[in-house]
């Protein structure tokens, strides 16, 4: 009978978990962001460290034999797959070719992580009014009273109305970024005799002036003559929002272009009824984020409207090329010439933009989809599968300048662009009970860095406010307000405050609530 902590089998996945943590290391991946236990993302074909069950590694290892079995006769994994004379003769008169060289990496020299030395008393407060400050809430505060006057005026007084104070607008906040916490589907639930009632808190303010304050709310009340953005209700606090992540922190060499989870609130998704979701209004903008890879900072936001249903709105650009690239190059505008590695999705890796880049000092790895991508300027035989079984591990590389096209097999055929690594590099893959499964260095790098967001994102998706109002403008700032925290907690954990306090992200968060209610004293620290 096999010993319950699993005799060699058990030792032997250790080993291979540790492997992958001094790989992780390696490539200056940082771990548990948020100070929590948790599963990866299952979503990863390429790589796992999470703690999966016996049962299901078992049948992992008797598909691979299955699989090995499989095999073409002299098929060799991690090496390059066969290739007719005629893709190859094809493949160059695009200057592609099969004759790969080194390509050395982008020197990265500057220093990365906090640009500030926090206290060992900083509070959260303190954290968060780095992006935040208070002549940013005070701004709030003005606006909000000029709306409400304007308002008033046109549509009659309102006698139980009397202009908020900076106080009021710092508790105002505190109740609404509360619901990030205990993921309350309505913020009044706090003031509620239900399950979200939060007494501690309830008495801090009346549910008719939260109310009130809630009706007014205003970071911008009125549109200049010279203003044709849609979200001039809230651009000034995304730039002053923006001027405080460039200056508090320096992002790593290593960063990623993607798209947050942002849609819902888990905890409703998994409890609301089909006609609840139905009754959800769909989103008119699109959320993109230049994150830091190393430890998850956030470093740069993007936010695209749907201004209509025309050629130009988001609907009819969503899948096209255009959008993705106009995208990338908003979120990397401030990167040009720091030679930042890029990692991107499907729908942002593109060949024109990639060499783009390059010219301004940007290097980029990206993962390619037929489907998603556009594919201008890459051999035709790359993209499609070759008919003979292909063995895991087995890859075939095409080179042109400093550009490698990769196409990677692991259970099916992954495909890679990037500038920034060399080709002729080896990497490897760690499965937890497959053992090691070769790869390009590239593809190792976008499995390790893609395996870090899918997990920070798995883990600060639970803490985005709860709240959700039908105006596009405050949807997107209370988004930009969560970011904002998310990022006040990793300067935290970076800092020497962590290590007298040690909260986690939820205990973090609670704290940052109650000193803006002021229930903690919140007296300069600094």
């Amino acid at each position: 009978m096999a010993e319950g902590g699993g005799g060699p089998a058990r030792r032997k996945a250790l080993s291979l978990l540790e492997a992958a943590r001094t790989r992780y290391e390696s490539l200056q991946i940082s771990d548990d962001v948020f100070g929590e236990s948790g599963q990866d993302s299952s979503g990863n074909p390429f790589y796992s460290t999470s703690a999966d069950s016996r049962s299901a590694a078992s049948s992992q290892d008797e598909e691979d034999d299955e699989e090995d079995e499989g095999r073409p006769e002299g098929a060799v994994p991690g090496g390059p797959g066969p290739m007719e004379e005629e893709e190859e003769e094809e493949a160059e008169k695009g200057g592609w070719t099969r004759s790969l060289r080194d390509v050395p990496p982008p020197h990265f020299k500057d220093g990365s992580g906090p640009t500030r030395k926090m206290p060992l008393t900083a509070s959260a407060m303190d954290f968060f009014q780095l992006f935040v400050p208070d002549n940013v809430l005070k701004n709030m505060v003005v606006q909000t009273n000029m709306y409400a006057k304007k308002y008033q005026e046109r549509f009659g007084s309102d006698d139980a109305w009397i202009d908020v104070t900076l106080t009021e607008m710092k508790a105002f906040l505190g109740y609404m970024i509360s619901t990030s916490i205990h993921h309350c589907e309505s913020v009044l639930s706090i003031w509620s005799s239900g399950f979200y009632s939060n007494k501690s808190i309830a008495l801090i303010m009346t549910q008719s002036r939260f109310e009130k304050i809630l009706k007014y709310f205003h970071v911008v009340a009125f549109r200049s003559s010279q203003t044709t953005h849609g979200l001039y209700k809230i651009q000034p606090f995304l730039d002053s929002l923006q001027n405080g992540f460039d200056s508090a922190f320096r992002p790593s060499q290593a960063q990623v272009l993607h798209e947050p989870l942002i849609d819902e609130d888990p905890v409703f998704i998994a409890t609301c009824t089909e006609r609840e979701l139905r009754k959800r209004k769909k989103r008119k903008f699109s959320l993109w984020v230049r994150q830091c890879s190393s430890t998850g900072f956030i470093c740069q936001i993007y936010v695209h409207l749907k201004e209509g249903s025309g050629a130009d709105g988001l609907d009819a650009l969503k899948n096209k090329p255009q959008l993705h690239s106009m995208v990338a190059k908003s979120l990397c505008q401030n990167a040009s010439g720091k030679n930042y590695i890029i990692f991107t999705g499907p729908s942002i890796t593109s060949l024109n933009l990639f060499e783009e880049f390059e010219k301004q000092g940007i290097y980029c790895c990206g993962l390619l989809s037929t489907r998603k991508s556009d594919c201008t300027g890459l051999p035709p035989s790359m993209l499609n599968n070759p008919e003979t079984p292909q063995a895991r591990g087995q890859y075939r590389i095409r080179m042109k300048g400093n550009m490698s096209l990769i196409c990677w097999y692991n259970k099916g055929h992954f495909r890679f662009l990037t500038n920034a690594y060399s080709p002729v590099q080896q990497g490897v893959i760690i499965k937890r009970k497959s053992g090691e499964i070769p790869c390009p260095l590239a593809v190792e790098a976008f499995a390790a860095h893609l395996s870090y967001i899918c997990k920070y994102d798995d883990k600060y998706s639970k803490y985005f406010i709860s709240h959700k109002p039908n105006k596009t403008w405050q949807q997107v700032f209370w988004f930009a307000i969560s970011i904002a925290i998310n990022n006040a907690y990793i300067l935290y954990k970076m800092s020497e405050a962590y290590h007298v306090t040690r909260y986690s992200r939820a205990q973090f968060g609670e704290r940052l609530v109650k000193e803006l209610l002021g229930l903690e004293d919140t007296s300069p620290s600094h």
